[in-house]
């Protein structure tokens, strides 16, 4: 198996819409979660488009302006665009850079600020248990 199956594994198992787009700032790819999030804007039709269209002036520009610096230093690498409270989350627009350091694109990634509600490790059956902090 590629090592690439188990990134884009990674990523639509992501509760989180994430967003991929390359340097012309078409977006290449979207989770499932984004497909979902973004369904009345066009949903997985919007692979392809730009994600500058998505968006108004003011927002496009800052959007570029983040994708310039992230070219500027390999050190600039994720920086926070937006806090929508309505949902308890932050979003952050992340460098995406090849094996050599060099920047091939970004994506936005969504972060929830509320505490998890799913009990852990809830297998679903009886045998279920609470594990204390001794086990971690």
């Amino acid at each position: 198996m590629e090592l690439s199956d188990y990134f884009k594994s990674i990523i639509d198992g992501d509760r989180c819409p994430v967003v991929i787009c390359n340097l012309k700032h078409e977006i290449i790819y979207m989770n499932p979660a984004a497909v979902e999030r973004y369904a009345k804007r066009g949903g997985a039709g919007l692979v392809g488009s730009s994600l500058l269209d998505c968006h108004g002036p003011e927002s496009a520009g800052m959007i570029q302006r983040a994708a310039d610096w992230f070219g500027r230093s390999r050190a600039n690498n994720i920086i926070y665009t937006a806090r929508i409270e309505r949902e308890n989350k932050d979003v952050y627009m992340v460098a995406l850079r090849d094996g050599d350091g060099r920047l091939i694109g970004y994506y936005e990634k969504h972060e929830h600020r509320n505490p998890e509600i799913m009990r852990r490790y809830d297998f679903g059956d009886s045998q279920n248990m609470e594990w204390s902090e001794d086990y971690l």
